[in-house]
């Protein structure tokens, strides 16, 4: 899903030894010593009830059911995180005692109001914000069961500052049902909350404070890890998987070394991450958000004094200025290098991945509405800037060659997809390819939706890959029909990736892993189909121009 997509700023671990983030035993360590200091307290409003429950290490919690799948809401999963928390690396919750209702989902991290199209208007939601944001929900077919099922841990986009786990097309009941799998979402801090770096400002109390929205995701992988069999689902079979952002969450995690051994396999859709921001650069949007609160420039502590709203109004005032982002930093402790650049990460290269695109991202995606409506020198004037030095007149003349019948829209949509979220989807498959060891798995989203004229637009794979067509009238609209024939594809895939480490599966065509010589693509629509290298010609034209500014 839109939002901030290109980022915000990031961090590096604490120097506190017990951190649950210095290493793997450093993390088991530390985990262990927090969940020991945990003070064991009563839950206010527990006790029994009807519905599932099960047992975690801070508390057994109690769920509901949905048409016979068990559904846990707000799962603590951290300690809140404001006050002298905030941009510090999660702790424990605190234990309970009694039975814990989780039947509602947690606070969503305080951000700024996200501009959503018209077309997610299904997706709507009335969560609440606030700082104690740390929470996860469950689907499962069986707590307790002693079943080992695959786990699916999603991990919501909205670039790095905005949305939730809890939006109504990210509901895993019929994921649950289709595949026998157990869903995970989940909320973490995002914007400057989770990635305002202030290790240059603030010093070693703040070392984290620019990936502590990364963080986070580890801590709530390490309480999968040591929870989710009591849900029936298989610690060893963890798969990650993410849109827009959230796909760029899954690619920061495929580099960090703290979460090496959380999870399996993975998915980037929509949301390659091929580099994260630099110290510098980091630095720089911190000092400026400090500037525009009025404070002095290397006053960290007292942004843990100011009120969220005010951090917001200040984050707008930057932000609109288009000068900084929030995201990953590239901090040498957490982040030690670039996700994907200049190659596939070797921490992960035994961790097999999805990655792909939708045909028309940029019909929602950076998109303007006269954008639908070009003629062809509107189309020239439209990609100009973006083109410096290049021959604007050839690209359209090699495009409109390749593609006679397109509109100049249809090409506008077609080169700006393809030289942004396409271009560094295929870079990222092939660094992954080069590694030689786990493979990557390449597909582009053809479906289209009548819905105002978007084609294949940015999260048009949400309700595809969730199975649920049925909570995206407002997306698919008449299409919803031969949109649940694509979602049975798409979400059966994705469930074999979660079993297996592959997405072959039944009533799907073969789907064979990509290479830089194949180029082995899986063309997603009600028929899919592999093909070798689908669109090459144009590939190679976008490959030619200068790349597109990825920091």
């Amino acid at each position: 899903m839109a939002g901030q997509v290109k980022g915000e700023a990031i961090a590096g671990p604490g120097a506190d030894r017990r951190s649950v983030l210095g290493g793997a035993a450093a993390l088991a360590a530390g985990l262990a010593a927090t969940r020991a200091m945990a003070v064991s307290l009563p839950f206010v409003g527990g006790g029994g009830g009807d519905g599932p429950q099960a047992p975690t290490a801070y508390g057994t919690v109690r769920g509901q059911l949905d048409d016979g799948i068990s559904v846990f809401k707000g799962i603590p999963y951290g300690a809140p995180t404001g006050g002298g928390a905030r941009f510090l690396a999660p702790q424990a919750p605190k234990s309970w005692a009694g039975v814990r209702p989780c039947v509602k989902f947690s606070d969503q991290c305080p951000q700024l109001p996200p501009r959503a199209p018209a077309a997610w208007a299904s997706w709507a939601t009335n969560t609440g914000e606030g700082e104690d944001c740390l929470g996860l929900n469950v689907w499962t077919p069986g707590p307790g069961d002693n079943t080992k099922r695959p786990v699916m841990v999603w991990l919501h986009g909205g670039g790095y500052s905005q949305y939730s786990g809890s939006v109504p097309v990210f509901d895993g009941a019929r994921l649950c049902r289709r595949g026998d799998v157990v869903v995970v979402t989940l909320n973490h801090r995002l914007n400057l909350f989770g990635y305002l770096y202030l290790a240059q400002i603030g010093g070693d109390k703040f070392a984290d404070s620019g990936n502590v929205g990364q963080l986070d995701l580890i801590f709530a992988l390490q309480w999968v890890r040591d929870n989710i069999a009591a849900f029936g689902g298989d610690p060893q079979r963890v798969m990650i998987f993410g849109e827009s952002g959230g796909g760029g969450k899954v690619s920061t995690l495929m580099a960090m070394p703290a979460a090496k051994g959380l999870f399996h396999r993975a998915a980037i859709q929509s949301g390659p991450g091929l580099v994260g921001i630099t110290p510098e650069a980091a630095t720089a949007a911190a000092a400026a958000i400090l500037d525009a609160l009025g404070m002095s420039a290397h006053d960290a502590d007292g942004l843990q004094r100011v009120p969220a709203d005010r951090l917001l109004h200040a984050l707008k005032s930057v932000t609109d200025k288009g000068e900084h982002r929030l995201g990953p930093v590239v901090d040498a402790k957490n982040l030690p290098r670039d996700p994907f650049t200049p190659d596939a990460p070797a921490v992960s290269a035994d961790v097999p991945v999805i990655v792909g695109y939708n045909a028309t991202e940029t019909t929602i995606l950076g998109g303007a509405p006269s954008d639908f409506d070009l003629d062809w020198a509107a189309l020239k004037a439209r990609l100009g800037p973006s083109l410096t030095g290049v021959d604007a007149d050839k690209l359209i003349a090699d495009f409109r060659r390749l593609s006679p019948g397109d509109s100049a829209s249809d090409l506008y949509f077609r080169i700006t997809t393809l030289r942004g979220m396409g271009r560094r989807s295929i870079s990222l498959a092939e660094r992954k390819s080069a590694l030689g060891a786990a493979g990557a798995y390449v597909y582009r989203l053809e479906f289209e939706t009548p819905v105002d004229r978007l084609r294949s637009p940015h999260a048009l794979d949400l309700p595809l890959v969730f199975d649920n067509v049925a909570k995206s009238a407002s997306l698919l609209g008449a299409a919803a029909p031969q949109a649940q024939a694509v979602a049975d594809q798409m979400s059966g895939a994705w469930i074999a990736m979660a079993h297996t480490g592959s997405p072959n599966a039944e009533g799907l065509a073969s789907w064979p892993r990509y290479d830089s010589r194949a180029r082995s693509t899986m063309l997603i629509n009600t028929v899919s189909r592999a093909v070798s290298d689908p669109y090459g010609e144009e590939r190679k034209i976008i490959d030619a121009l200068p790349p597109v500014a990825e920091r």
